[in-house]
């Protein structure tokens, strides 16, 4: 039987210790998320792990997959949301939890994968970090005790995207997940290899300038995952770059 949240991914980004890991995998169970993948942990052991994940959340660290870096634990998904409790930046148009669960359902219901994203329990993402997510959301809170347990953090943004998926289930009437039109949303690393032609592009045209063409590139970043780029756009805006590139020699 498939599980509520299927399609997506909670990825885990240098994670300090194994017990919040475990914490992590039982709210991950608790609200049907199948899928826990780890980025550079600085202390993965699993048998640590394993008391805070109750019976019922072994199976899932048992399954977990470990990358070196996060640009591969999100490159098989269509749309990537990071957590942040930082603003300003590269921080910018920060998403209500509620926000970014309805976005997250629209995608699992087009039959795509998701990718939850949050950064180490001391600090957060980093900005580089955050050039891999295509929305950001943030969790408000008390300033006078803002911080939040990572596990804390993951059980409520999977709260709201649990509820957002019942209600796109009503509200779609058993369609199955894939039906609704507009083709494939790009994925991840798809998107990557755009912004890298896009960003050789823009230097090439002397577009982009300075010691940080990373930063200016934001703003083209922040377009095109608004956009929620299909397949077939995808190779246009390829083919403009090569075509492009091939004019200036």
């Amino acid at each position: 039987m498939a599980s509520l949240l299927d399609g997506l991914d909670v990825v885990l980004v240098k994670t300090r210790f194994p017990e919040n890991i475990g914490m992590a995998a039982r709210a991950c169970v608790n609200m049907g998320c199948s899928s826990l993948r780890l980025v550079d942990p600085e202390r993965w052991d699993r048998e640590k792990a394993r008391p805070l994940a109750t019976p019922k959340g072994q199976d899932l660290l048992d399954g977990v997959t470990v990358c070196p870096d996060l640009s591969e634990a999100v490159a098989p998904t269509a749309l990537v949301v990071g957590t942040t409790a930082r603003v300003g930046g590269w921080r910018q148009s920060l998403l209500a939890p509620t926000q970014a669960a309805a976005a997250v359902a629209e995608v699992l219901a087009r039959g795509e994968r998701v990718a939850l994203v949050f950064g180490p329990e001391d600090r957060g993402l980093n900005n580089e970090e955050i050039t891999h997510c295509h929305k950001l959301t943030t969790i408000p809170t008390d300033p006078a005790a803002s911080s939040l347990n990572l596990a804390q953090a993951v059980l409520l943004l999977l709260y709201e995207c649990a509820n957002a998926v019942r209600n796109c289930q009503k509200k779609e009437g058993g369609r199955a997940p894939g039906e609704s039109g507009g083709g494939k949303l790009v994925t991840a690393a798809e998107q990557e290899r755009l912004m890298e032609s896009v960003k050789d592009m823009l230097l090439r045209l002397d577009y982009l300038h300075g010691d940080n063409p990373d930063y200016f590139l934001m703003p083209w970043r922040r377009l095109f995952t608004r956009a929620g780029l299909r397949r077939h756009e995808y190779d246009a805006l390829m083919g403009l770059c090569r075509q492009v590139r091939h004019k200036l020699g």
